[in-house]
């Protein structure tokens, strides 16, 4: 084991989110990266461990659940989100400010669906069993609709936050750490210029990639923009181009504040793990991720995996939403019966905490954790 190359140890992990889906076969995968894995599976003694046990009864759940199950709920909502584009539009031309306000949420509400449940969704591949309309709805989704590049945002959120999960400097979450922000601006009013920041974010990780690949990605970040625009402006009657980019900015800013603190409260303040001393895969989600409770409105907005879901997601990436909370009764149970940590936390404690603890846990490194017996 020793000898099996960081990054095939990676894959490994991601290929066992891949047969949960019954995605078909991974080119990438090789012969020689699934006996790493079998190696890496036994135990001592040859015992099975305790990742194999608990896949195989999430694995079941998944055969024996339906394509509506699967995947039909997570793209009924989005579909629904879609929807929800044309009236909001037409509310947004109305004189009356009831109206337009409501036509003003229910733009934003369908943005968070789409470009926050969608576009992580899409980046895990869990739309579509195929890879061609997988690789389609991540561009659709993180390019057009989220103005970011879709293979930055793959980079980053799959082959880094997950396959590294809590390591420092490889998957820490320090991505979101603006250490000369003070608290108070960093936790509710720094959120609110995401929006803006993205797309300039995305023309930077373009740095060193083809010419090709650089022009698509400004193209579709580019129609994406100027769609909304376009339609503000012609649909909704705005007679400013000042007034059309500032409706563009509410929209898009109105999650942007519980997007950070969720990217930030189930991850960091846990156990963090050196590179070179990481434990197993089970144990490093279950120590480095954390659940927050049901909440019906980011629940729908953002999606069971990045809230009340997070670690089934962390253990079963591919895993679509609504199925990551079919499975949770299965995992959390399991997880309490081998004596495993299964944290859950509300919103407002870990708000606490955060703004409470600002400095050791978004300014000062954080401590490397020592699973005694496991790593």
């Amino acid at each position: 084991m020793k000898n099996v190359p960081e990054e095939w140890r990676e894959r490994r992990e991601e290929k066992m989110g891949e047969m949960l889906v019954q995605r078909r076969g991974d080119s990438e995968c090789s012969g020689e990266e699934m006996k790493g894995e079998k190696r890496m599976n036994a135990g001592p003694g040859g015992e099975e461990t305790l990742m194999m046990e608990l896949t195989r009864l999430v694995q079941k759940m998944v055969r024996e659940s339906s394509w509506w199950e699967r995947r039909g709920i997570d793209c009924s909502i989005l579909a629904a989100a879609f929807l929800c584009l044309p009236p909001a539009f037409l509310l947004l031309s109305s004189s009356q400010i009831l109206w337009f306000s409501a036509g003003l949420l229910l733009m934003g509400v369908a943005h968070a669906v789409i470009t926050v449940k969608g576009t992580h969704l899409a980046s895990h591949g869990a739309l579509s069993e195929s890879q061609a309309w997988g690789k389609f709805w991540a561009i659709f989704f993180i390019e057009i609709c989220g103005s970011f590049s879709a293979r930055a945002g793959v980079q980053g959120h799959i082959k880094m936050h997950h396959a590294h999960t809590n390591v420092i400097g490889l998957g820490d979450s320090s991505v979101w750490k603006v250490p000369c922000l003070p608290r108070t601006i960093y936790l509710f009013l720094a959120p609110l210029a995401v929006p803006i920041i993205t797309p300039l974010v995305a023309l930077a990780q373009l740095k060193g990639h083809s010419l090709v690949h650089i022009l698509r990605t400004m193209l579709m970040v580019t129609l994406g923009l100027y769609s909304q625009y376009w339609l503000l402006i012609h649909v909704s009657g705005f007679t400013s181009p000042l007034s059309a980019l500032l409706c563009m900015l509410v929209c898009r800013a109105m999650f942007s504040v519980p997007y950070i603190h969720v990217n930030i409260f189930q991850h960091i303040g846990l156990p963090m793990f050196s590179p070179t001393r990481r434990p197993k895969r089970i144990y490093q989600m279950t120590h480095g991720v954390l659940n927050l409770p049901r909440n019906p409105l980011l629940d729908w907005t953002f999606g069971h995996s990045l809230i009340n879901c997070h670690v089934e997601h962390h253990l079963f990436p591919f895993l679509s939403d609504n199925m990551c909370l079919k499975v949770k009764p299965v995992v959390s149970k399991y997880l309490t019966e081998k004596q495993l940590p299964y944290q859950e936390d509300s919103y407002l404690s870990r708000l606490d905490l955060f703004f409470h603890k600002y400095q050791e846990l978004m300014v000062f490194a954080p401590p490397i954790t020592e699973l005694v017996g496991v790593q």
